[in-house]
């Protein structure tokens, strides 16, 4: 990732005068609204052309894949922060996104960053991809690390998103080197890190995405985009019949206090 200044202030993504507004050199107004699915524009702001077929195909199945998770740590965030200030959608909605990180959600960047290293290896060293995904795994296995993209607490048998989003990319042609490497080391996983790792879906999505054209740079837009629908959802709810408290209620519950007590706590135990 390049941070820093340009050397001539520019961008590439939109402008307007008094007659038109320009989003990626097509006219807002004439060639865009009520002419183009949201999916394909998402990719067109991105990317800056529009997309084929089989990417809309594709990207609109990660994005319904990982929409929504339940009730996980960002979207209680969300929730507890409406019923705190049931008038702030817009900080409701960006505490669940700010909870989305290298765990939930944004693990699809780690994975999809994992692959790329691993592909990156197997022609640095002119191995073949079978020999370099070994490797790689032998590695993370002596430092103890987990392996992005692959295991699930839940489904040990296979997660059913991930499955369904690697049909779909074999059906439209979409497979290729990242699909190829994630099933590599999805097959050699097991018996060099010594159990179940079946392919997730966080390591699914980027390996369909990159294989259909989309930047290794923007891989977390697309579950930010995916989960900023499903937290519509839980914050529409939220504001019609509020667990917000009831859900901090709970956690208090839950959490045993052991800490130091005070003299009069000690007095009375």
């Amino acid at each position: 990732m390049r941070i820093g200044k340009q050397d001539n202030a520019t961008t590439a993504i939109a402008t307007s005068d008094a007659e038109s507004i320009t989003v990626r050199g097509e006219d807002l107004c004439a060639d865009l609204i009520g002419k183009i699915n949201f999916t394909d524009y998402f990719w067109l702001l991105v990317l800056g052309e529009r997309c084929t077929s089989a990417q809309r195909h594709m990207l609109d199945a990660c994005l319904v894949a990982i929409a929504e998770h339940g009730l996980v740590p960002s979207v209680q965030a969300a929730r507890m922060t409406l019923a705190a200030g049931p008038e702030a959608w817009q900080g409701a909605m960006a505490a669940g996104l700010l909870g989305m990180g290298s765990v939930v959600a944004g693990s699809s960047e780690v994975s999809g960053r994992y692959l790329d290293e691993v592909l990156r290896k197997a022609d640095a060293d002119g191995t073949d991809l079978q020999n370099a995904a070994i490797a790689s795994l032998e590695t993370l296995k002596a430092a103890k690390k987990k392996v992005p993209g692959l295991g699930h607490p839940q489904h040990s048998d296979g997660d059913p998103r991930a499955n369904r989003l690697l049909e779909i990319a074999d059906e439209l042609g979409v497979s290729g080197k990242y699909v190829e490497a994630l099933r590599t080391l999805a097959e050699h996983a097991p018996r060099i890190i010594q159990r179940p790792l079946p392919i997730n879906v966080s390591g699914a999505i980027p390996a369909v995405m990159l294989d259909a054209g989309w930047p290794l740079e923007a891989l977390k837009a697309v579950p930010l985009l995916a989960r900023t629908a499903g937290l519509s959802a839980h914050l529409f709810e939220e504001s019609m019949r509020s667990i917000g408290f009831i859900m901090s209620n709970q956690a208090d519950l839950a959490i045993a206090y052991d800490g130091k007590l005070s003299g009069h706590e000690a007095k009375t135990r």
